[in-house]
């Protein structure tokens, strides 16, 4: 008997859950249903520029799972964009889990709900708030792993490795 699928930690559940080509009713067009942990995995290693690693230790599983997810979620996406379909997100093995967030300011580091709208420091009340990606100190500026990054650069409260704007990096 196969394993039961292991639920994937997302930041929050998407507040628009269908895209459609412009000018095209609803109704007269395939919907592809992408799951949330897809498009977990698409927004942390595409848009966040986290890599397969730390983007499994954000949703906790491994790293072949994160690229299989990543792998289905970046296909059903470009036949919606190439075939002209609706992408209908929803469903998935997922469980919402609130983020930590690190100041870049004073490096105040604290857990927030997913749905809060953009947060201030609660130290400090500065607006520079970073998601921390693989615990507490580790900022949400801190993208990819080798690809330029060096060791010990980042802002305060940060103990990773980075190179973000304004954030030690260049």
């Amino acid at each position: 008997m196969p394993r039961p699928p292991i639920e994937r930690a997302v930041g929050s559940v998407p507040r628009v859950t269908l895209f459609k080509p412009a000018g095209v009713p609803g109704r007269e067009l395939e919907q592809l249903d992408l799951a949330v942990d897809e498009l977990e995995a698409i927004r942390l290693v595409d848009l966040e520029s986290l890599s397969h690693e730390q983007a499994a230790a954000a949703m906790g599983v491994s790293r072949q799972t994160v690229g299989r997810v990543l792998e289905r979620g970046r296909a059903k996406v470009a036949e919606a964009l190439v075939e002209g379909k609706a992408i209908l997100i929803g469903g998935g093995q997922y469980r919402v889990e609130p983020r930590q967030l690190c100041c870049a300011s004073c490096g105040e580091v604290w857990t927030a709900d997913p749905e809060a709208a953009a947060p201030a420091c609660p130290a400090c009340g500065a607006v520079d708030v970073r998601i921390c990606w693989g615990g507490a100190g580790r900022c949400g500026e801190l993208r990819g792993s080798g690809r330029g990054a060096r060791a010990g650069e980042g802002g305060p409260g940060c103990r990773g490795r980075g190179r973000g704007r304004g954030h030690g990096g260049s």
